[in-house]
């Protein structure tokens, strides 16, 4: 394998320097972010929609996309795009009816919203669940992934990469969201140009491959023979049916993925809810326009390469332990690239990976230090404390997720399943209590408390359900299929369909019987016209909307 060369650790050190020199210039310019807590959580008022919007993405975007979701591309095709494009659309839900609730209500972190709006009890297991799913799986995963990717790509070992990696996100990290948010700026710029770069490398290759020239050429080519992999809805014969269920994609459980993660996590909404309504709303469009054009940096090199593959021009280097592996495509085509250009490449790999550890660090000190530390440990503790305990706790969650990470067997899951497979048995549960606590004012803390613990109860539930009942009669509505052991089995998303509307009925009759007892719930301050938007964003919307019903047309 190819490693980099001089002119790629010159292209490299560039980047590092750009981003080292102005998150100080950030920093160095309101110093306020030492003492003050709202600013070094939350930059409050400091971001532009434009610093949201890339901030979103960048904290999004890491190596289980790059590395992950080109796999899923190979291995599946464009229809893995649903996780990208569904997202936009999810973000303008979020924009226009999420965020107005947050900002009207002076809501800063999610385990604070669920005590002003149920009590302190959900609030507390809440926010040490949060914790634990921060730390556990989504820290762990991103820094692993990260540093297993760079390691492959550039030669340098493990272990230096995991601590290189850890070491940049951690001093970003302790300036504070204000810095965060603003390097992330050009993170999404090392980002999007390095991941242009492969996609424009990888079309080139095709269309080389089939005697021809440009990547225009390179695309149309790819359409017509892999047309297999051009293909948004899978029909239930497909072998890729479990992992994106046929219309689920569109009208059933992958809203549940793309709402609770985009609206009612701290990880996420952190980056707007220190801004106006206006601004917030600006950068939520901002990112849902970058979210479109995802899949173009990491879902066609993954489908070029299944292709090169296919024409045996990947032959050998797709084989890894004697058979494919997908998550081997992306770094097979960086390794095609021309030195400088492997090296803005390995950059934009580098920059999503750092900013999205950056992100995940910051919110867990934010969830600690206000959530915990500030309301039940020392809540006389002042501004600089809380500042000091936070930083103290970007580098304490770093150390534990280097310790653990090689342990958790992520790389035999894989870094996209892993994540999901753990979040998604809490996320239909959270999202019912949330989006019965925003828009519905009887519910009580009793029904939240159902979904906190009944959600993850009935998502192991269906999980483990196959294993002693036959559920063939489900497989007319496509809502199981049979593995490869003749067991029927419930799609991930379907399972949280079914368990998202099972919290939805019992939360509502729990509420109801409080009702009736006297139990007067919190309600949130909501205002018909809080959800109002400007011209422009609605411009913005339609837009957008437009857009993924065209492609969803095009390649139904």
């Amino acid at each position: 394998m190819q490693m980099l060369q001089t002119r790629d650790y010159i292209v490299f050190l560039i980047y590092f320097v750009i981003v080292a020199l102005y998150g100080w210039w950030v920093y160095q310019r309101k110093k306020t972010a030492q003492t003050n807590t709202k600013d070094y959580f939350l930059a409050e008022g400091s971001l532009t929609w434009w610093a949201i919007g890339a901030s979103l993405i960048a904290s999004n975007i890491s190596a289980e996309q790059f590395i992950g979701m080109s796999g899923s591309g190979f291995k599946m095709g464009l229809a893995i795009s649903t996780y990208e494009w569904m997202a936009a659309a999810t973000l303008m839900i979020v924009a226009i009816f999420f965020i107005p609730v947050y900002l009207k209500n002076k809501i800063y972190t999610m385990p604070q919203f669920l005590n002003q709006r149920y009590n302190g009890t959900v609030a507390m297991i809440m926010a040490v669940f949060w914790l634990l799913l921060y730390v556990v799986v989504n820290l762990t995963s991103i820094l692993y992934l990260g540093a297993l990717a760079v390691s492959s790509i550039s030669g340098l070992n493990f272990t230096a990469c995991m601590l290189g990696l850890a070491a940049f996100a951690i001093v970003i990290s302790l300036g504070g969201m204000k810095v965060i948010g603003y390097t992330d700026v050009i993170q999404v710029f090392f980002l999007i140009l390095g991941g242009l770069v492969t996609t424009y490398i990888a079309l080139d290759l095709v269309a080389e491959h089939f005697g021809t020239k440009g990547v225009f050429n390179g695309l149309k080519l790819l359409t017509e023979h892999a047309d297999d992999h051009f293909h948004m809805i899978f029909k239930k014969d497909n072998p890729n049916y479990m992992d994106l269920p046929g219309l689920t994609v569109l009208i059933g459980g992958m809203w549940i993925v793309n709402l609770n993660y985009w609206g009612c996590n701290q990880y996420i909404t952190q980056r707007a809810l220190g801004a106006d309504l206006k601004t917030a709303r600006g950068g939520i469009l901002f990112a849902a326009f970058l979210k479109m054009l995802m899949p173009v940096i990491v879902v066609i090199p993954g489908i070029a390469a299944y292709l090169l593959y296919k024409q045996n021009v990947f032959n050998t280097e797709m084989i890894q332990g004697g058979e494919v592996n997908p998550d081997r495509a992306y770094p097979v085509l960086l390794n095609l690239l021309p030195p400088g250009l492997k090296g803005l490449s390995f950059a934009a790999l580098t920059a999503a990976v750092v900013a999205s550890l950056a992100g995940k660090v910051n919110s867990i000190s934010t969830i600690f230090t206000l959530d915990i530390y500030k309301k039940r440990l020392h809540p006389e503790a002042d501004e600089r404390k809380q500042v000091w305990v936070g930083r103290a706790t970007v580098v304490a969650a770093m150390v534990i997720a280097i310790i653990i990470s090689p342990f958790l067997g992520i790389d035999k899951k894989g870094g996209f399943q892993f994540i999901q497979e753990y979040t998604g048995f809490f996320s239909p549960g959270i999202f019912a209590m949330f989006i019965l606590g925003f828009f519905w004012k009887k519910t009580t803390s009793n029904a939240a408390m159902f979904a906190t613990i009944g959600g993850v109860a009935f998502a192991f539930f269906f999980k483990f359900l196959p294993l002693f009942a036959n559920l063939s009669f489900l497989a007319p509505f496509g809502f199981a299929k049979a593995n490869d052991k003749g067991v029927y089995e419930i799609p991930f998303l379907d399972r949280m369909g079914f368990v998202f509307i099972i919290c939805l009925i019992a939360m509502y009759f729990i509420s109801m019987r409080d009702n009736k007892k006297g139990v007067q719930p919190h309600g949130l301050e909501v205002d018909k016209k809080m959800f109002k938007v400007n011209p422009s964003f609605a411009v913005g919307a339609l837009i957008i909307c437009g857009l993924l019903a065209a492609l969803y047309t095009v390649f139904w």
